[in-house]
């Protein structure tokens, strides 16, 4: 699937990611994965449903899905560059994944974020309901600790 707006592409085909490029973003610029490993990235990439959004060569932002294509899909490592936000790029990926044809009829879509509640809300996401429910395992900083 691929949608050309504005002059940008939206995709998801992987063979146009940039590996190298979110790797940078992911692991210097981003809050939640900071120093992760390329290899991880790679991996990450390889076993998820991945957009990108491009402007010529350029990858200017990415989201990858991590789902079972049947049942559950959790939205992660959603990124614009800085130099393209405030244009409305966001809200366009957003738009282009929802109907994605693997991301149709699941029973629950989910995400974590410290600051973008008003753009998934715009999408349907809400806060989770019984919090309680959930459960996980979370090792802080763990490409950190890995790194030295």
């Amino acid at each position: 699937m691929e949608i050309s707006e504005n002059g940008f592409i939206f995709s998801d085909k992987k063979e146009l990611l940039d590996i190298e490029a979110i790797h940078h973003y992911l692991s210097t610029e981003s809050y939640w994965a900071k120093n992760i490993p390329f290899d991880i990235v790679k991996r990450s990439i390889e076993h998820s449903l991945c957009f990108g959004i491009y402007k010529g060569h350029e990858q200017v932002g990415f989201a990858r899905w991590i789902t079972d294509k049947a049942t559950f899909a959790w939205l992660s490592d959603v990124y614009i560059k800085e130099s393209y936000r405030g244009l409305g790029l966001s809200k366009k990926l957003m738009s282009f994944m929802i109907f994605h044809p693997d991301l149709q009829g699941l029973r629950r879509y989910q995400l974590a974020t410290l600051d973008a509640h008003g753009l998934y809300e715009q999408f349907g996401f809400s806060v989770i309901e019984n919090p309680e429910r959930l459960m996980g395992i979370v090792i802080p900083d763990i490409y950190s600790r890995s790194a030295e």
